[in-house]
């Protein structure tokens, strides 16, 4: 099937969970992990007669987030019941905001396909979390009601998307801000950071919406991805084949890689949302506002602009750095103490990154031996070889590199005389390449090269090594 004549049409709604010590309406904890149904009241639980007391760090949290996605903030909002039964749901209804949302009319930018693009986000709103159902593997299905009433905010982006990369782009820029501003772990794999997709599919050139599909509840990069390539080829299909898209919720199966219909889309209006007569009305003063917006840390694309024009980074490095704010300071603690600063975020990407863990962000090196290391390769005491085994030999032993480095005997040779024997050597056993170098192949040094790299440990300097090869293969 030719999808090259159809364009798709994204928006996303993010699920971020807040990390409050206490739910949004009741004392009750919002640790990770505990023991089913040991963090739940009667007020997270909706009984009879119960009434919640809004948690005001979960709207300043909301606020720190609107106004680091350059988001309108609303001085006067107010909550809303949104009415749904589902099992996960004890109340039957939801504590959300509908018509006055606490942030609105935000964006992002992000590198799209074809350069720069930014994303519009509708609105930001607060919301408690439902709880979770866990189904058994015998048959049958459990509720864990741990999760409800904790705080989220959702992050609706306005239908501006038009490729999964390009959602996984905005979705990794806007991870980044929320832990730069500290208001979640976004910790994907513990349903802190999710996402809801909205997708439809029209001609390139037109103008006018598909009817779309929404999957939900994708907690990781690859899956959204995956998700979206084939729920686009699916709905291809079926216009092509004449048939009419149903507007519904679909599940992401990860085995199969392909999404499922699990009920038809509600409307807004099926929600019955009305203002919630037991809480009062936000209201906020320009002062902690002002408060608030004082908090907001020097953000990701203030740090990669300054990464380019002060380190003379690469936008590519730049941007794999500052999107961890832990990696981000690493870097700049280290680059601090070295001279290198480009082989330092070199390290860090490459090497650095190779070691860490999923959702890893702690580094056991610390930042001035790292920085040293980098000094010890940009005066080439070092080869590229070394300096990645000394990466590996710090990470499970945090040590001075020039201790290491003699400890190992990692040190380059850079002595025309020390490597002339080795040197020698390589002519004398590859008498074809050194031949047909002589012949104008100047490609079959580089088997010389590897030769002496060989004999040496990887330790002989390569454009010394070079240099000599030349001068004893023009003798």
């Amino acid at each position: 099937m030719n999808t090259s004549a159809y364009e798709m049409v994204i928006g996303l709604e993010v699920h971020v969970e807040l990390k409050t010590r206490t739910k949004i309406f009741c004392e009750c904890s919002t640790a990770f992990g505990a023991e089913p149904n040991t963090q739940c009241c009667p007020v997270c639980m909706g009984m009879p007669g119960t009434l919640p007391v809004l948690n005001k760090q979960v709207v300043r949290y909301a606020v720190k987030a609107g106004l680091a996605t350059h988001c309108s903030i609303a001085r006067y909002s107010k909550q809303d019941r949104k009415n749904y039964f589902y099992p996960d749901l004890p109340k039957a209804y939801q504590i959300s905001q509908y018509d006055l949302p606490l942030c609105s009319g935000g964006w992002l930018d992000i590198e799209g396909e074809n350069g720069p693009k930014r994303i519009g986000i509708t609105r930001i709103h607060i919301e408690e979390d439902a709880g979770k159902l866990v189904h058994k593997e015998g048959g049958g299905t459990l509720c864990d009601y741990n999760r409800c009433g904790v705080p989220l905010i959702e992050i609706v982006s306005e239908p501006d998307i038009r490729s999964a990369a390009e959602a996984a782009a905005y979705l990794r820029k806007l991870r980044a801000i929320m832990l730069y501003v500290g208001v979640s772990d976004c910790k994907m794999q513990e349903g802190s950071l999710r996402c809801d997709v909205n997708l439809s599919v029209r001609k390139k050139g037109s103008q006018t919406l598909g009817t779309r599909t929404e999957m939900k509840n994708l907690n990781s990069f690859q899956f959204i991805q995956k998700a979206i390539e084939y729920e686009f080829q699916r709905q291809v299909e079926a216009v092509e084949a004449g048939e009419e898209i149903v507007q519904e919720t679909r599940r992401f199966d990860q085995a199969t890689g392909k999404t499922f219909s699990m009920r038809k889309k509600e409307d807004a209006n099926d929600y019955r949302y009305f203002p919630d007569p037991d809480l009062v009305p936000i209201v906020l003063s320009q002062e902690v506002l002002a408060a608030i917006g004082e908090e907001i840390p020097e953000l990701p694309d203030a740090r990669k602009q300054e990464y380019v024009e002060r380190y003379g980074l690469t936008a590519g490095d730049a941007e794999a750095l500052v999107n961890e704010r832990a990696v981000a300071d690493y870097f700049e603690a280290a680059a601090a103490s070295t001279k290198a600063p480009k082989l330092l975020a070199n390290l860090i990407t490459s090497e650095v990154f190779r070691l860490l863990a999923p959702e890893q962000t702690d580094i056991p090196i610390a930042p001035e031996h790292l920085a040293t290391l980098a000094d010890l390769l940009a005066d080439e005491r070092l080869g590229s070889a070394a300096g990645k085994k000394l990466v590996s030999l710090m990470w499970h032993q945090d040590a001075d590199p020039v201790g290491l480095a003699e400890e190992h005997q990692l040190w380059q040779i850079s002595d025309e005389e020390a490597l002339r024997p080795a040197a020698l050597r390589a002519v004398e056993e590859n008498a074809r390449a050194a031949a047909d170098y002589k012949k104008g192949k100047s490609s079959a040094i580089q088997t010389l090269i590897g030769q002496v790299m060989r004999a040496t440990g990887g330790r002989a300097n390569p454009v010394v090594t070079r240099a000599l090869l030349e001068k004893l293969l023009e003798e």
